[in-house]
């Protein structure tokens, strides 16, 4: 039986090139899963080297120390150690540093080295430091550290052959390092930690500038408090913009793939309760599953590309201080603007923010955002109830949409601010950043960037969708109506019996039964309400504009005005997206934070739009 394979953990500082050091060294032999009872990721990927030896690889979270300070740190720090349940020790430390910024890299190079475990120091962006006219004297580093160092250049192909060379060389005869760093009688171990660094830095880094004009010209705008936020703005417009326009065409295609498929599989079965489930329930759900996968990928092409570039630090940087004043922080920023398009993707962006406890609370009030699923619904129910007339140079539909938005917006910093108020931990976590040096993406690193999200999104999310969907088929579909039924065979099904059974609960809100029914559907997206609207009215209609035009001036004649803003109001708040729920869930590996989330969110849908509806009754709107 042959021995297992050396393990190799790759660490070091964010945005060090670590990721894409890995992506060099194994390519698509690459693995993504969790580390075991957290969601951190865990990428595991193999190295097969000229010399013809295979080693496992881990490319382990970016840390800025191991006195860790976040769940990612604490990860990267159990797994050097070998503490970490469930994994092995690894056999060689391949600790990672910038060469333009050995500084800050150093001192954590230092930390890993007083582990005692075998390691090779990779100075990566080596061309970009000599470009800058840095000399970086790597055999006066090796002689002083006591451990293998090489140069790398990951983003060059063949820009990790010395380290690949070194870690066969290492293979042969793993060597631990001196563990020579001691605190004097007068200095604490975090002083000796940086008086170690300045000595290295002044013994093998010679620099002609603190940091490259470039930089300093990029950041002297990009930074500006006025300047910085007006490009910031254009950027997230952009962003904004794409994940919602262009997403469209390959949405539609995909839409439209799965309505011939269902066709197709529907005349090609005979008619039958096997024909409903797989075109109504298999085929509808994986449809409602992948259309959301344009979306994802356009937002994380959009964040991979800020992160490799060295501007998201920036952005946070931006709008940290404002973000704080309601309990978030700089990173929660991106996160809740891609939620305007859909709070999956917005909620997997979540990923970028280290501090756990901000993770969580943009997590829980990301769904608030006012995604696209919603607008079907908004243009119904503003098209039945408020005229269009201008106000000024204003549409006053345009402006109820507006503040539709607005309210979703206020809402959410809102409830962050009450999370903020309430929770056990009052201390202030100040955002600590390292502002890298700007430089331009690597189109390999964002493809394999992005093929890692879609295999994500499909395997984690898509299973939980389709088995959801599959019962709501089942709720929608049986018993079958009975002989010489004439309502709609949705009145007679069990998700009909439910909707009846709700319209007392929902008549505060001024929701009568059909509104019930519709509602049990839309749990699947927000946007299904309209067709299910149309069904409980008995309309045949092609498609879900067809259904809003025939049902507009339907709900306009049945349906009272507070009828109607309490509706709108319930669309701002109501958790109604499986979906969503499930992202939660697979995002924080918590069912409690994902009820939790469901829970306030409908009890703050019911409070508003019984108010809502009330007080409108009250105006004379009833």
């Amino acid at each position: 039986m042959s021995a297992a394979p050396l393990r190799l953990a790759l660490v070091g500082n964010p945005n060090c090139g670590k990721t894409a050091l890995f992506n060099q060294l194994t390519g698509s032999r690459q693995k993504v899963a969790n580390y075991a009872g957290v969601t951190v990721e865990r990428k595991e990927g193999r190295l097969h080297t000229p010399a013809g030896n295979s080693y496992a690889v881990l490319d382990l979270p970016g840390a800025y120390s191991l006195h860790a300070a976040s769940l990612d740190e604490a990860i990267t720090r159990d797994f050097c150690r070998g503490f970490l349940p469930g994994e092995a020790a690894p056999d060689v430390l391949v600790c990672v540093v910038d060469a333009t910024n050995l500084r800050l890299h150093l001192r954590f190079a230092l930390e890993v080295r007083e582990l005692g475990k075998p390691m090779i120091l990779a100075v990566n962006m080596i061309d970009a430091a000599q470009r800058r006219g840095i000399a970086i004297d790597l055999a006066a580093l090796e002689r002083e550290l006591g451990v293998p160092v090489v140069e790398t250049v990951a983003v060059r192909r063949n820009g990790a052959r010395a380290l690949v060379e070194r870690i066969d060389a290492m293979a042969k005869d793993p060597h631990p390092p001196r563990r020579a760093l001691e605190a004097g009688a007068e200095s604490t171990p975090e002083q000796a930690l940086h008086a170690e660094t300045r000595r290295l830095l002044s013994l093998a880094v010679g620099m002609p500038t603190r940091t490259a004009r470039v930089d300093d010209a990029l950041d002297r705008w990009l930074l500006h408090p006025l300047f910085g936020l007006l490009t910031l703005a254009a950027v997230m417009f952009l962003i904004f913009q794409a994940v919602y326009a262009w997403a469209t065409p390959v949405m539609d295609a995909i839409d439209a793939s799965a309505g011939a498929l269902g066709e197709w599989a529907a005349g090609a079965l005979p008619e039958g309760p096997l024909s409903s489930l797989l075109v109504d329930g298999v085929i509808a759900g994986l449809g409602g599953v992948v259309i959301f996968l344009p979306q994802i990928l356009i937002l994380f092409a959009f964040i991979l590309a800020l992160e490799e570039s060295g501007y998201l630090p920036r952005a946070a940087f931006l709008l940290d201080r404002m973000m704080a004043s309601a309990g978030l922080s700089g990173r929660s920023f991106i996160p809740l603007l891609s939620s305007f398009a859909c709070a999956i993707p917005g909620i997997m962006a979540t990923r970028s923010i280290q501090d756990p406890r901000d993770r969580l609370a943009t997590i829980l009030v990301a769904p608030l955002m006012t995604c696209s699923a919603r607008l079907p619904v908004y243009a119904l129910l503003i098209g039945a109830f408020i005229p269009a007339r201008e106000v000024g140079w204003f549409n006053l539909q345009g402006l109820v949409l507006f503040g539709l938005y607005m309210a979703g917006i206020v809402s959410a910093l809102a409830v962050s601010w009450v999370m903020k108020k309430y929770r056990r931990d009052k201390s202030e976590h100040p955002l600590l950043l390292e502002l890298p040096s700007y430089r331009i993406p690597h189109p390999r690193d964002l493809l394999i960037g992005l093929w890692e999200r879609a295999m994500i999104f499909l395997k984690r999310v898509g299973g939980i969708i389709l088995a959801l969907t599959i019962l709501l088929w089942f709720l929608l579909s049986f018993p079958a109506p009975p002989d010489g039924a004439t309502g709609p065979a949705i009145d007679y099904s069990f998700a009909g019996r439910i909707g009846h059974a709700l319209a007392a609960f929902f008549a505060p809100l001024g929701f009568n039964w059909q509104i019930s029914i519709a509602l049990i559907p839309g749990l699947a997206a927000r946007e299904v309400a309209v067709a299910s609207l149309a069904t409980v009215y008995a309309l045949s209609a092609a498609d879900d504009e067809a259904a809003a035009e025939a049902l507009t001036p339907l709900i306009a004649d049945g349906w009272s005005l507070a009828t109607g803003l309490s509706l709108l109001v319930w669309f701002i708040y109501a958790p109604q997206c499986i979906a969503t729920w499930a992202a939660i869930k697979r995002e924080t590996g918590s069912w409690k934070t994902m009820a939790m989330a469901a829970g306030y969110l409908f009890v703050l849908a019911y409070l508003a739009s019984m108010i809502t509806y009330q007080v409108a009754v009250a105006l004379g709107a009833g």
